[in-house]
């Protein structure tokens, strides 16, 4: 039997994945994940757009449009490959943040709220046997994008798209980085 460290150690990037997404009810277990990620000074910075089935490919139109109006069209190799991806995704959590409207709470910490809730929604659907992938492509940094998903573009920021189902093939062994290449230890200073 998995233990829930045994669920972390084993989650992974899946980004093929295929219906069947999750059910209303994996969903609501997600989402209410999402929601327990540390919330500094209790703003709730947390906004999540669902997008699904028949619905998803069109991210890529919304993308295209934004890349247009910027003068940065997207090259034509990435928006077949992201036609090509999403359709299959059977479901699309696009990301947002609201930062603290009063600024007591510094945006930063607002930013990685989300991205604690986004971790927290990945490990939920891996843990409920799906595949996820956070991606920041299709447009994420283009004005106007968020926006077409109904993001306030004065005072909410897109951070991109979680794409959740079922794998299509079973994720390849990743060989993960040793943590000690990452961590120092701090010592205090001794006393003068």
């Amino acid at each position: 039997m998995s233990t829930p460290l045994d669920v972390l150690l084993g989650r992974q990037s899946v980004k093929f994945v295929q219906a069947p997404g999750p059910t209303d009810a994996q969903l609501d277990l997600i989402l209410q994940a999402a929601l327990r990620a540390p919330d500094h000074g209790g703003v709730k910075p947390w906004r999540f757009v669902l997008v699904r089935g028949a619905d998803v490919p069109a991210l890529v139109d919304v993308g295209v449009r934004a890349g247009i109006a910027a003068g940065t069209p997207l090259p034509q190799p990435k928006v077949d490959n992201a036609r090509k991806w999403l359709s299959r995704v059977p479901l699309v959590i696009a990301l947002g943040c609201r930062p603290d409207p009063s600024g007591r709470i510094p945006e930063h910490e607002s930013l990685l709220a989300v991205g604690a809730a986004a971790m927290n929604m990945l490990n939920a659907a891996h843990a409920l046997g799906f595949g996820a992938f956070w991606s920041t492509g299709i447009g994420t940094y283009l004005d106007g994008v968020g926006e077409a998903l109904g993001f306030d573009p004065l005072d909410e920021r897109f951070m991109g798209y979680l794409a959740i189902g079922t794998p299509i093939e079973p994720p390849a062994p990743v060989r993960r980085p040793d943590w000690r290449d990452h961590v120092s230890e701090w010592h205090a200073p001794a006393p003068a």
